[in-house]
């Protein structure tokens, strides 16, 4: 009986590629099931392959959530890119996240496009050549879907699939959850034959530090994201467990300046007090116990430049 089973099981991997702020992390956490991959209002905030695990009857689908890819800058930039990449080459089944939003602001000659726009249509085509230049094959899924008229999202589906790298297109909102399962559906039966990697009951393989960390992360750019840029991480420093079955986690948290760090400090302590109360909120119920969280802000102009920050995140570090 266990045999049988075992050969009927399949499990691989799904990368989800596209541009900053196409809603990937969104994407991710609804197949899931569960929250596994910060989620913010700033662009290019997912900084490692966080890998979701998600269930489909017999099948196990490992989701290398990858960094948005665009055109990179500075070390970090360059190492995020290349972990998107690296994520797509190993996957069994590569999913193009666009936003749907930002197609049609461009092309359809409507409303004025932002430059935000106008930048997410220029990375997806710099993917798309990605792409074509690799031979490999995705599955096009045109997100934010809720918001636009259905004419628009068929003229802007043609478009791209003529392209040539797409096998097939869905139109969904990550957000909504429409066309999720469809989605779902399609990727499971791209899944080869093979044994599940993961218990049924784990939702991703990032270790916990990890995961804290980001989580602190995303409460920092939902407080701050209009004063502070992406200048900024959270490490794990510590993680233990007490007697009494709760947590004491200490974190800190990396800025570039004196300023950046008054602006995260805030007045009376008052930003970070918030910053603390909410992540600690969250990794309670991520962990199922108690959680003390102990947040120091340090200031290092060069933090982006340091290699055990890379190793954390999974990153290759360019020298």
């Amino acid at each position: 009986m266990t045999e049988t089973t075992s050969t009927a099981q399949r499990c691989g991997f799904v990368a989800i590629i596209g541009a900053p702020h196409a809603g990937k992390s969104t994407l991710v956490n609804r197949l899931v099931g569960t929250k596994v991959s910060i989620v913010t209002q700033k662009v290019q905030t997912t900084r490692f392959p966080v890998r979701g695990i998600a269930i489909a009857g017999d099948v196990q689908m490992v989701l290398v959530d990858t960094p948005g890819i665009f055109k990179p800058r500075r070390r970090l930039d360059r190492a995020m890119v290349r972990s998107a990449w690296s994520g797509a080459e190993d996957a069994d089944a590569i999913v193009l996240l666009v936003d749907a939003a930002a197609q049609v602001a461009v092309t359809s000659g409507g409303d004025k496009p932002t430059p935000a726009d106008r930048k997410a249509v220029e990375d997806v085509e710099s993917i798309i050549e990605g792409l074509q230049q690799s031979g490999a094959r995705a599955i096009l899924a045109l997100n934010k879907i809720d918001l636009l008229k259905r004419e628009n999202l068929l003229a802007v589906a043609d478009g791209l699939f003529k392209t040539g790298v797409f096998s097939d297109v869905l139109m969904i909102s990550a957000d909504k959850g429409q066309g999720v399962a469809d989605l779902s559906d399609m990727l499971a039966a791209r899944m080869p034959e093979g044994p599940w990697l993961y218990p049924e009951d784990q939702a991703a393989d990032a270790p916990v530090r990890i995961l804290a960390a980001e989580i602190t992360r995303e409460k920092l750019f939902l407080r701050v994201h209009e004063e502070l840029p992406y200048a900024a991480a959270v490490v794990t420093t510590a993680f233990k467990d007490m007697p009494d079955g709760s947590a004491r986690i200490e974190q800190s948290i990396f800025v570039e300046r004196d300023g950046q760090r008054a602006i995260v400090l805030g007045k009376g302590g008052q930003t970070l007090k918030w910053i603390g109360q909410k992540a600690r909120e969250e990794l309670a119920v991520l962990l199922d116990r108690p959680v003390h969280l102990f947040l120091h802000v340090q200031v290092d102009e060069r933090w982006s430049d340091d290699r055990a920050l890379y190793s954390q995140f999974g990153l290759d570090y360019d020298s």
